[in-house]
């Protein structure tokens, strides 16, 4: 099952190859899905028995094994290697009990994580996107309310970057904490393209611009845009948004304000979008080319394309079907400032990370906080960094030389570390019966059927 927005559920996209296939390993080459900040992909079937979930005693019931259920893709074993490592810890005497990994296959995961949820054998600790991904569960008061639990708490108080945590929370209020590696989306460049026509990479729209007129000028796409999969249409809007309203914008859509879609910048963003389709920025054809399939990527490492605005897997997209592209022509920038516009470039827009969260009715809630946070230790940011991530964790900085790919990784952690917002994805964001729909409404503005107006008035009637 693939979630709304054509990735699979842990968030890379899905499809066959290194952006999001079945199979691959690490930063070189594994599938990355966009949910998460993303995973190998549906087909990755880490398979456990669902049976007897929930802790021994059952939720509330105190003591015992406490269950965690996780998405089943290749990068769950620092998950497993971290559940071993409690199972031994002072931690877990201490709390008195023991932690059981539930894998979920990934094509699996949000429809047995919500019939879980609804039963008896719920699951005491679980993995998922923060956002609308969680709001069901908080308003059903199924979510134990961490804030003051990391506040208090000087490990996790400090261990984590705030722009990650306050990407998972409602409200202002903290029901996860950060497990896996973080996703920012990037303005990705063609290197040799830019050299060959003494381009510089763009930090204002009217650059941009700029950049567009010389390119078309030399018979050059300026952007790569796999239009067929419509969350790689997404990112514009995102990054457009926030650039000229600030995220303010989209927090108060996320809060549940349908009436912010008629924000202004909404609308200017939504203009911005149809002066570049009218302008040839994507080309003539983009709708009909992929992502998941690997369309868009070879459209900008051959070189037709010159850039690309795609989530931080795009390199791993490129090392594994056009190595040499990915190691000395792919660069990488902030999305540009927009004149007028409020939104501060360092602001960043993607895939904060997953979360880990805790059910209300967990029968031993001190071992659920105690394993929660081996999350903001070194050794787990460690295994992270070797399995190609780069981790939310405050400490993460120098441990990052050990990345496949150092400079990339660097660029990546200074990018999040330094972002005032990090908007979470807008269709992991609101919940699945509005994120359906407005993703309708955004590929209708990017095909013509739709206008900036027709669309900012179609979004204001989403509920």
């Amino acid at each position: 099952m693939e979630s709304i927005s054509g990735r699979s559920n842990s968030g890379r996209p899905t499809g066959t190859g290194p952006s999001g296939d079945a199979g691959g390993s690490s930063l070189s080459g594994r599938a990355f899905s966009r949910r998460w900040v993303l995973g190998a992909g549906a087909t990755t079937l880490l398979t456990t028995g669902l049976t007897a979930c929930g802790s021994d005693d059952g939720p509330g019931g105190g003591g015992g094994t406490i269950d965690a259920f996780v998405y089943g893709d290749d990068a769950v074993k620092v998950q497993q290697t971290a559940v071993e490592r409690f199972n031994k810890s002072a931690a877990s005497k201490s709390a008195k009990g023991t932690v059981k990994l539930v894998k979920v296959p990934g094509a699996d995961y949000t429809s047995k994580l919500r019939t879980a949820m609804g039963s008896p054998s719920a699951p005491d600790v679980f993995f998922n996107w923060g956002g609308g991904s969680i709001r069901a569960y908080q308003e059903a008061k199924q979510l134990v309310d961490l804030t003051d639990t990391i506040a208090g708490d000087p490990v996790l108080k400090s261990g984590f970057l705030p722009a990650v945590l306050a990407a998972g929370a409602l409200g202002g209020r903290n029901y996860g904490i950060p497990m896996r590696g973080m996703q920012p989306v990037i303005l990705f460049y063609n290197k040799s393209v830019f050299a060959e026509h003494k381009l510089q990479p763009p930090a204002t729209w009217a650059e941009l611009q700029d950049v567009n007129a010389k390119l078309k000028a030399a018979k050059i796409t300026p952007f790569a845009l796999g239009g067929a999969d419509t969350w790689t249409e997404l990112m514009w809007l995102e990054y457009l948004v926030d650039r000229i309203g600030g995220p303010e914008v989209f927090a108060k859509i996320q809060g549940g304000d349908a009436s912010a879609w008629g924000d202004p910048a909404v609308l200017k963003a939504a203009e911005r979008v149809k002066e570049l389709i009218d302008d040839g920025a994507f080309g003539s054809k983009f709708s009909s080319v992929s992502y998941v399939n690997g369309g868009a990527p070879a459209v900008f490492a051959k070189g037709k394309a010159a850039m690309h605005l795609m989530g931080s897997w795009e390199y791993s997209t490129q090392l594994g079907k056009f190595p040499s592209f990915a190691k000395n022509d792919l660069g990488w920038c902030p999305f540009p400032t927009v004149e007028g516009g409020t939104g501060d470039i360092r602001n960043v827009v993607g895939n904060p990370t997953n979360y880990w969260s805790v059910n209300s009715r967990a029968g031993n809630k001190d071992a659920a906080i105690a394993f929660l946070k081996d999350c903001a230790s070194e050794t787990y940011a460690k295994a992270l960094v070797a399995n190609g991530d780069i981790p939310t964790t405050s400490n993460a900085a120098k441990l990052l030389d050990a990345s496949p790919n150092p400079e990339f990784a660097k660029f990546q952690y200074e990018m999040v570390e330094k972002a005032p917002a990090f908007t979470l994805s807008w269709d992991q964001a609101v919940d699945a019966d509005i994120a359906t729909p407005m993703l309708t409404e955004i590929n209708k503005l990017f095909v013509g059927k739709s206008s900036p107006s027709a669309f900012v008035s179609a979004l204001k009637e989403l509920k």
